[in-house]
């Protein structure tokens, strides 16, 4: 990095204010209560928890896909050599620090399963598995013990590709060693390789596995995708709140939105085609076993749901970020970051709360309890892993050239 590049940032501030730990002890208060209150209602409802369990699997494949996408990010800006988006990484980089957060919050779920709730997953009640040979067919993979173990490797797995890059991006901040970049690079196509396999049959084992007998050799891409288009507009809204603090105002610039616009945009059209072409498949093939799925889906109210998905998610989007001036424009970048957020967790929703099996939607106040309280512990980590951490790479041998890029 050039001394230009350092007279640069020497003029910004790259770090949080002093007053973040305590928004985020603040966020975390406030996500502990959302929590214990979803919690209780979920004990009102007088249903084993059935209900609770889903709402809290919604926002927690939700948040999760948000760290997932983050780590592809990363592993993605390794494995290409990419340099524009240095000025970005690190944000995406503090987004990986919650993974271990989010090991903690799935174990109410293995908890639940191990004390013989069978509201969540119907495959580990053993009166239901005796009634499908299918399912009997399944067990070996469908146990308990094996799913808890999974569930263990695929978070360990997350965890220390996350600290492995977080670290030494961190590391090269004091240190400026160039050598630091080569070993993440190095390191980040066997990382993109694991991420495949184990978000894959994380997808897998968490939702789809809600319809035992159901099954999709594209659904871990579905739930990939769909998890790339919330981290990318979390990113867009995380870097304008950034510099709408007066933070890094320089540093990122029109043309990393413009980029970041593109990706969001080619992973909007890249969750439609996965979503067209698991659909159009089972519509073609027209088995039972498979069309099951979708048979909840385009029936009652949750036929509703599919066509708000198709516009919200895709078509209205689609022709809302086309233009260019869109991406470059960051009210308008920040407004679509918004709204597809907002389309993503009502994704989560339709992949999950069909399960439920009620003729309404099932919509209420225990969702908004588990979205604030999922939600406030999972910014309260996002502030912590922050810290007083510049947020920028300081010392990243290609900030020089993240600084002056340009689209053409």
């Amino acid at each position: 990095m050039d001394q230009q590049n350092l007279v640069d940032l020497s003029r910004e501030r790259v770090t949080l204010p002093l007053t973040a730990s305590d928004t985020a002890k603040v966020l975390g208060t406030v996500g502990v209560a959302g929590l214990a209150a979803g919690f209780g209602l979920g004990l009102a409802q007088r249903d084993d928890l059935r209900y609770f369990f889903h709402a809290y699997l919604v926002d927690f494949a939700f948040f999760l896909s948000i760290s997932l996408g983050a780590l592809f990010f990363v592993a993605l800006h390794h494995v290409s050599r990419a340099g524009w988006s240095v000025a970005v990484r690190r944000l995406a980089e503090i987004f990986l620090g919650n993974l271990a957060l989010l090991a903690v919050l799935f174990l109410p779920i293995l908890a639940a399963m191990a004390a013989g709730n069978h509201s969540l997953y119907r495959w580990t009640d053993p009166r239901v598995v005796a009634a499908s040979e299918l399912l009997r067919h399944k067990a070996p993979w469908l146990s308990l013990w094996f799913f808890a173990l999974r569930a263990a490797l695929y978070f360990v797995a997350w965890t220390l590709l996350a600290r492995f890059f977080f670290r030494r991006s961190l590391e090269q901040d004091r240190s400026g060693d160039p050598q630091l970049t080569i070993q993440m690079e190095r390191a980040s196509g066997p990382a993109l390789l694991v991420f495949a396999g184990t978000v894959t049959f994380a997808a897998f084992d968490w939702l789809m596995s809600l319809e035992p007998a159901w099954f999709s050799t594209i659904f871990g891409v579905y739930y990939f995708s769909g998890a790339a288009v919330g981290f990318l507009a979390a990113l867009v809204l995380a870097a304008l709140l950034v510099q709408g603090s007066g933070r890094l105002t320089d540093t990122i610039t029109t043309e990393h939105y413009h980029d970041l616009g593109k990706l969001l945009f080619g992973f909007v059209v890249w969750w439609g085609y996965i979503a067209f072409s698991q659909y159009m498949l089972i519509w073609y093939g027209n088995i039972p076993e498979e069309t099951v799925y979708y048979l909840k889906r385009q029936t009652g109210p949750w036929a509703i749901v599919s066509l708000v998905l198709l516009f919200g998610h895709l078509l209205i989007p689609f022709l809302g970020m086309l233009s260019r001036s869109v991406k470059r424009r960051r009210v308008l970048l920040g407004f679509w970051a918004v709204w597809l957020l907002a389309f993503h967790w009502l994704d989560m929703y339709w992949l999950v709360m069909p399960n439920l099996g009620t003729d309404r939607l099932p919509l209420g106040p225990i969702d908004l309890c588990l979205l604030v309280g999922i939600g406030g512990l999972y910014l309260a980590g996002v502030l912590a892993a922050a810290g007083d951490r510049p947020l920028v790479p300081l010392k990243d041998p290609r900030l020089g050239e993240s600084l002056a890029f340009e689209n053409v």
